[in-house]
């Protein structure tokens, strides 16, 4: 006789011709041809196909009630026909046909031949020898699994039916997820109840409110956790007190404790990690159940997978905070271990960056040394370019070396080559960031307060970035302050004070010195910090004809006039103006007066250089 069915392939609705016995040889069409076996309500064929048709496949056929339901859930698989992962493995074919011997209808549906077998044909061969699985292919296989239901979830696709048999092994270190099921198929009582009697594990796998036929993502976390438990405990358990336990934790979540202590215990491969993911994924509660994200955020931060090279699946999920938070408790050098372990992940640094700068100051370890700053700093290069990150390593570094300064000012603060040069790249890599700009001078003038650094500086370009910060953000008081200060701290080093009178050729620094003041001539502060560092360029007497060609005598005859009860203002301003009085010049009158005596000289007065300023 015909069936009518639907054939994804046209579209349309064609008959497929049924002969032979339920247990003999049939056609199921044109191009394969098959052997029937399993049970009443669900078999499946091992197919050959003909010359052409594409390579062996496997097929199932489902009991339905009617052609109703065999057509609602057709048409709930048709988006399973789509999907494009490379750890799914997809129908082929999808049809209905009506078997007359049993007076059934079925859906048919054709996927992969797997000849290389499941996932439950490696547990089962564990079990017998009593072996525990190998890390490493755990990792990369559950990586695979994980990867390929976190994109059903994506599409909000359920699997319904996750478990070891429905795992196919396509070689030794790489797997598809099959067997995908429908809505329709799940949840009609009559058929699930004859379908549990004749599973020899009794739908131990599906998740407790599955009995009741409720089904979502987060059952298929419960059935993924299943899985993971069966790996973890086949070298202690049989077939029999497995499935026991699988059932026994629906309505007994106590009953998962012992088990996870016996796995501890045994020191197995993945303890640390079982004990931490399984309560999560195995919660009676679906809302309560870690979604896939977390999954495997879990078993990727694991201490015992984490140095596995096979993550190309994973490696791309971020690692939710409440892990990331279980991960970094503990003291410094746990910190330190998860940063270095996850030093490619921004959103660990940044959890790991505020726990640090929350440390109390006695479990900090103050002082750092070089080898330890220079340690973060590595870590934080791979995420120079995003300013969360860069602003919260500033802060860090603020802290360690300022507070190493506050506890004792001879300590010697880390300042290589490698440290200067990673602060002179966030100026470039954040230019409009007005805090982090802020931030880094403020750094800069920490390090440069124990030795000198301008010709590391220099190489840098840090003098010209100088210029061109103090031109663009004139109006920003703080940046203004934090590169008068680094300039003034710089001045000991007669090559640093020449590089800020001339930062190029044919432009002044004095110049933009004068802006600023006109800009802030009503902030003493300011205005003092200009003064301080004019009082060092004059310290130098070859700086000193730039100050006069640039008008600064002026200016700080202006600024005596206008902050008369700024003393150590007018102090600065003072020392300046002598030198350039001392430098000037003398009239023809004076040179007629002192023909007698000695050439003057070229160094600064002697009473000038009594100064403290001048003692350089």
């Amino acid at each position: 006789m015909l069936s009518r069915g639907f054939d994804y392939r046209s579209g349309s609705r064609d008959y497929f011709p049924i002969s032979g016995s339920r247990t003999g040889r049939q056609t199921v069409s044109s191009r394969y041809h098959g052997k029937l076996s399993g049970f009443e309500n669900v078999q499946t064929w091992s197919l050959r196909s003909e010359p052409g048709g594409g390579g062996n496949r496997n097929g199932n056929q489902v009991e339905c009630i009617d052609e109703h339901h065999a057509n609602q859930a057709l048409e709930e698989l048709m988006p399973v026909l789509k999907l494009q992962h490379p750890n799914i493995s997809v129908y082929h074919e999808m049809f209905i046909m009506w078997n007359d011997e049993i007076s059934s209808l079925f859906l048919c549906l054709v996927m992969d031949y797997t000849p290389h077998g499941t996932f439950q044909n490696i547990i089962e061969n564990k079990r017998k020898t009593k072996e525990t699985f190998d890390c490493e292919w755990m990792h990369t296989m559950l990586s695979q699994v994980l990867d390929a239901v976190e994109y059903l979830h994506q599409l909000d696709i359920i699997h319904r039916n996750i478990k070891p048999s429905n795992i196919a092994l396509i070689s030794s270190n790489y797997c598809k997820l099959q067997d995908l099921s429908s809505q329709a198929l799940m949840t009609h009582e009559a058929k699930w109840n004859v379908r549990a009697e004749e599973d020899p594990c009794q739908k131990s796998w599906m998740a407790p409110e599955c009995l009741k036929f409720s089904f979502s993502c987060k059952s298929d976390i419960w059935s993924l956790g299943c899985i993971i438990l069966d790996m973890a405990t086949c070298s202690f358990l049989n077939d029999t007190e497995a499935m026991h336990l699988r059932k026994a934790i629906r309505h007994h979540p106590g009953s998962l404790k012992p088990i996870l202590k016996n796995i501890e215990e045994k020191q197995l491969p993945g303890a640390e990690m079982f004990s931490f993911l399984l309560p999560f994924m195995l919660h009676i509660n679906p809302s309560d159940r870690l979604a896939i994200r977390d999954v495997i955020g879990i078993i990727f931060t694991s201490t015992s997978f984490r140095n596995f090279s096979d993550t190309r699946n994973i490696h791309r999920q971020a690692i939710p905070i409440f892990i990331t938070d279980v991960l970094l408790e503990g003291n410094m050098a746990n910190i330190l271990d998860v940063m270095q372990s996850f030093s490619t992940r921004p959103e660990v640094q940044l959890r790991a960056l505020d726990k640090l700068l929350t440390m109390p100051e006695e479990d900090l370890g103050l002082p750092w040394p070089e080898e330890l700053v220079e340690e973060v700093i590595s870590i934080m290069t791979q995420h120079e370019r995003i300013l969360d990150i860069m602003l919260s390593t500033c802060l860090l570094l603020l802290r360690i070396l300022g507070q190493a300064l506050a506890q004792d000012s001879e300590t010697e603060i880390p300042r290589s080559n490698y440290i200067i040069s990673f602060l002179v790249n966030i100026l470039r890599n954040h230019p409009d960031s007005e805090r982090l700009i802020t931030m880094v001078y403020n750094l800069l003038t920490i390090i440069s307060s124990q030795g000198l650094v301008s010709e590391e500086l220099e190489e840098e370009g840090l003098f010209q970035l100088a210029q061109e910060h103090l031109d663009h953000f004139m109006e920003d008081r703080d940046i203004c302050l934090a590169v008068l200060t680094l300039l003034w701290s710089l001045l000991v080093d007669e090559l640093a004070a020449f590089r800020v009178a001339v930062l190029e050729e044919g432009s002044s620094g004095l110049y933009l010195l004068q802006d600023i003041y006109q800009l802030y001539n009503d902030d003493p502060e300011v205005v003092e910090n200009i003064c301080m560092l004019l009082a060092h360029l004059a310290s130098y007497k070859e700086i000193l004809p730039e100050l006069e060609s640039a008008g600064i005598k002026d200016l700080l005859q202006v600024i005596v006039e206008r902050f008369t009860s700024s003393l150590e203002l007018i102090s600065y301003a003072d020392l300046v103006l002598r030198a350039l009085e001392a430098a000037a010049p003398p009239s023809p009158k004076e040179e007629e007066l002192k023909s007698d005596e000695e050439p003057e000289s070229s160094e600064v007065s002697p009473q000038l250089q009594e100064d403290p300023i001048f003692q350089t």
